[in-house]
Parts: C-alpha cells; sequence; structure tokens
C-alpha cells in the first residue's frame, strides 16, 4: 500500500515512518519544502496528515492556526480526492472538546474548544467531513498529550524536574490525566489504515493516571528517590501565578477510548508503565 505522510520530521511521523516502513511504501510531503502544485497523488492509496501548528505555549495568532491547520490541510484533501486517493486520515486533538473537566470525553462527546488551536482542528474535522463520500473516506484522531522516545516540552520538563529536584509538592494529586503512549498512537493509526475504517477515533493508554502516580512511575525508571509532599499553599499560588500549570497539574483531563477500540477490533499494545519504561530509557 502506497502511504503519504506529511510531519514525518515530527515527533509521530518520525516513529510511524521508522517502524512501519516494512509495512507500506512511505512517501513524505512538507508543506515548508515541497510544492502542492508538484505533488503526483495519482499512486497514492492513504494519506496520513500528521503536520500542524500544534498549541504553542507563546501563543500564536488565529490566522497562523487557521493557515496551517485549515486551509493547508484542506488543499491537500482536495487534491487528495480529485486525484483518487481513497483515504485520509487527520491527526486532531481532543482540545476540540474543551479543556480539563470533571467529566470523560468520548468519540460522540459535543466539541466545544476554548482556544485557537482547538478551535483550527475541529473547524479541519468539520470541512474533511463534507468532502466525504462513498470513495473517499476520512477518518479523525483526536488524541491527549502523546509521550514517548524523543518527548519535548511538558513531559520533558517533568523528567528533567525529577531528575533534578528530590523534594516536589506533588503528593496525593487525585487528578485523572488520560495520555497516549506513542507506539500506542502509531498501532492505532496502523490500524486505521488496514480496515480502511472512517470517522471519529480516540487514541488514549487503557488507564488514565494522577499527576503524583506520573512523577512516582517516571522516578521508579529513572531510579531516582523522590520524596512528595503536600502543600497546602502551593496548588492556591500556582493557580494565581501560573493558570495553566495549575490546570496540568492539578484538573482532569480523561477520555473513554472504548468505542474506538471496537470498531477496530484494537488492542493497546503497550500498557503505561512500558510506554514510559520505553521514553525514559531512551532518554537517559
Amino acid at each position: 500500500m502506497n502511504i503519504l505522510l506529511t510531519g514525518s520530521n515530527g515527533f509521530v511521523g518520525s516513529y510511524f515512518k521508522n517502524n512501519y516502513s516494512n509495512e507500506y511504501r512511505i512517501e513524505t510531503f512538507s508543506f515548508l519544502n515541497d510544492d502542492l502544485a508538484d505533488l503526483d497523488l495519482t499512486q497514492t492509496d492513504t494519506i496520513v496528515h500528521l503536520a500542524a501548528l500544534v498549541h504553542q505555549m507563546g501563543g500564536a495568532t488565529k490566522e497562523e492556526y487557521k493557515n496551517v491547520n485549515v486551509i493547508q490541510t484542506l488543499a491537500l484533501a482536495k487534491k487528495a480526492k480529485q486525484s483518487g486517493v481513497k483515504h485520509f486520515i487527520f491527526m486532531s486533538t481532543v482540545k476540540v472538546y474543551g479543556e480539563e473537566a470533571d467529566t470523560v470525553y468520548r468519540e460522540d462527546t459535543l466539541c466545544n474548544p476554548q482556544d485557537e488551536y482547538g478551535k483550527s482542528k475541529l473547524e479541519a474535522e468539520n470541512a474533511l467531513r463534507k468532502l466525504e463520500d462513498d470513495i473517499f473516506r476520512v477518518s479523525i484522531i483526536r488524541t491527549p498529550i502523546v509521550y514517548g522516545e524523543g518527548v519535548k516540552a511538558n513531559i520533558l520538563n517533568l523528567i528533567n524536574l525529577i531528575k533534578k529536584v528530590s523534594v516536589l509538592p506533588f503528593a496525593n494529586i487525585q487528578n485523572r490525566r488520560s495520555m497516549v503512549y506513542i507506539g500506542n498512537l502509531s498501532a492505532i493509526i496502523d490500524r486505521i489504515i488496514k480496515t480502511g475504517k472512517s470517522g471519529i477515533f480516540l487514541a488514549s493508554d487503557d488507564r488514565a493516571v494522577s499527576t503524583t502516580e506520573l512523577v512516582q512511575l517516571i522516578a521508579a525508571v529513572l531510579n531516582k528517590k523522590v520524596f512528595l509532599l503536600s502543600v497546602p499553599f502551593f496548588p492556591l499560588l500556582l493557580k494565581k501565578l501560573k493558570p495553566s500549570f495549575y490546570n496540568r497539574l492539578y484538573k482532569s483531563l480523561e477520555v473513554d477510548n472504548t468505542f474506538t477500540k471496537k470498531k477496530l477490533g484494537f488492542s493497546n499494545m503497550y500498557s503505561v508503565e512500558e510506554g514510559i519504561k520505553l521514553m525514559i530509557n531512551e532518554e537517559i
């Protein structure tokens, strides 16, 4: 099967390419380095579109998100449909549902994105689904935070913090955060390609973890003794000074992808513990 992969130099794209190049004939395309007008898709069976402007801690404009996540996505999808490509797989995000919540997000949960990143992804989803017909199938994968070998940003910062600091104020946090190991996400992509199923899919490890448990799991793999304390004023201070950090550390964002696994006949390849171990062993 001939696959066109965008975002092949990114975190997920590089993992998928490295681990599934024996399964498929994978060609790559970059909006930064290649010209869409020159792209020949007549021999392409499936497009896996991972390229995106992801959530920016420093912020990005509404126009920047729209240009990359909506306009470029639709240009590629329309060309794919015109060229006879049968299947378009789009990597989205749980940010289309909104932010942290006490409820559990599922495939059919009403979407209410709160930031420009989530709004741009939902706009792209809706536009792609309008292109779908009996010949051109569209699959949308919504993910929580993805972790694994080569991870950056928040997870890497947490790993580095645990390496350097032995006493942390993260005891007894009772939140529930869903994550997905990059190997499990890539396996879902592979399964969607092979089954040709369309629709909305959720990628997630089999269970959510609290911030406290996540710190403990990382520390165990690092073989680092970490003492966790409950500091009453710390959450309040963090909520006031760094509300986004407070939300990630203390609030819940949980998904249930039972329907996705049933629809695809899919089981995750790795547990949370196995995923964290593989990630840490690569980092150290």
